[in-house]
């Protein structure tokens, strides 16, 4: 699971489980001779409302963080999730518009209890938050902050490379490096400092190195398989991994594990 996948959206989501777990405790009905204190005395209110709208968020969260989406007999746990959530939302307003249902109220002074109005405003936010993420650009943003780069290493010193680490100073693709640090992805070879020979064939892929970068605008990532419909877009402000190259281009994984090729690597930002 990768919980830097997680979005605003889905804070807004954790966020109103948490206040319905809260409402669940607190009194469902007003009134001098109530017999129900809470959700928990109401097994049907219980399991639609409460439970339902914190079973959905679950659904919603983990499969967010999974880096590939899960199916239960055929359907998406996300979408399970989204349903649930506004099945929770649907119970919590027709409870408040009729709180006793059957109850004959006779002779009985019955006030909504702060319990229910919590309850409906937590599963309002629960189903506006499972259903809007995915459209509103303002809940789509990482609900993370960004890994930072590693601090510069000492001059003359050479950072370790591999997979995962974030290198030293960022360079702007495609620029020349200072003495002692890494390499520009698609630059020329040559001594630290010095520029390539013209005309020196680039590298060739055997001795490509993962890294770590950043787009400046948004870009699309398209499938390796050449199809011109994107998979996702790469957001600025987040760093992705490089795992191969395929001439100017690179494939690129994201923080959910999706894998495809960047096409346009102009102005990326190395880690």
């Amino acid at each position: 699971m990768n919980i830097r996948s997680l979005t605003r959206g889905d804070g807004v989501v954790i966020g109103a489980a948490v206040l319905l777990f809260i409402a669940s405790f607190l009194g469902t009905y007003g009134g001098d001779d109530s017999n129900i204190p809470n959700a928990w005395d109401n097994l049907g209110l219980l399991m639609s409302m409460y439970v339902g709208g914190i079973i959905g968020a679950v659904l919603i969260v983990v499969t967010r963080a999974l880096p590939q989406p899960r199916k239960v007999v055929g359907l998406d746990l996300g979408q399970i999730g989204v349903a649930l959530s506004v099945f929770a939302a649907w119970t919590a307003f027709w409870t408040i518009i009729d709180p006793t249902g059957a109850f004959d109220p006779r002779g009985v002074d019955i006030e909504v209890g702060s319990g229910l109005i919590l309850g409906l405003i937590a599963a309002l936010l629960l189903a506006a938050g499972a259903i809007a993420t995915p459209l509103v650009p303002a809940l789509k943003g990482s609900l993370l902050p960004a890994p930072k780069p590693a601090a510069p290493q000492p001059y003359g010193v050479q950072p370790p490379g591999g997979y995962g680490y974030p290198g030293a100073q960022p360079t702007p693709f495609g620029g020349q490096p200072q003495p002692g640090q890494q390499q520009p992805f698609g630059g020329q070879p040559g001594q630290p400092g010095q520029p390539s020979q013209q005309g020196q064939p680039p590298a060739p892929a055997a001795d490509f190195s993962p890294f770590w970068f950043a787009v400046p605008v948004p870009r699309p990532l398209f499938p390796e398989d050449g199809t011109p419909t994107p998979i996702a877009e790469l957001a600025p402000g987040t760093w992705y991994l490089a795992v191969e190259q395929r001439g100017p281009a690179v494939v690129a994984q994201t923080q959910d594990g999706r894998r495809g090729v960047l096409r346009d690597t102009s102005g990326i930002q190395r880690g």
